[in-house]
């Protein structure tokens, strides 16, 4: 939450249509707060990702998401390495990383089928150790 002194300065450092979309449209943790920061890249999905280094520890860095599903799967796997203070340097500054494209790699997103329909169910092919017992019954 923030404080009044802080709000107002936000509003001043991002402009009314920002705040106003911080307050509506943000993502979590952050619904109901301002932010003001620098822009550090965009990703190939249109999501923005933002950075401030006077914030509180761990809150320093932000996404404002395409879809407003907000999903981390939304989420390329180098920014999510990024945000998740994984590495330091985000993937438009470290070169290592900016020159990690694959082409075999999706071009579009993969949604999270996790619950679905459509999830990954494992089978197994090896003979089971222990045998169900099943009844029988003798004529009479």
């Amino acid at each position: 939450m923030s404080t009044i002194t802080r709000t107002l300065g936000n509003i001043r450092r991002v402009g009314l249509k920002d705040f106003w979309h911080q307050l509506n449209v943000s993502s979590p943790p952050h619904t109901g707060d301002t932010k003001a920061g620098v822009l550090v890249g965009v990703d190939k999905f249109g999501n923005k990702f933002y950075e401030n280094k006077d914030e509180l520890p761990l809150r320093t860095r932000w996404v404002d998401y395409v879809k407003h599903d907000f999903d981390a799967a939304h989420i390329e796997p180098l920014w999510h390495a990024w945000i998740s203070y994984s590495v330091d340097t985000p993937p438009t500054q470290d070169p290592i990383q900016a020159a990690s494209f694959k082409p075999w790699s999706p071009k579009g997103h993969i949604p999270n089928l996790t619950f679905t329909r459509g999830a990954y169910k494992p089978y197994n092919t090896t003979k089971p150790k222990i045998q169900a017992w099943e009844p029988f019954a003798a004529p009479r």
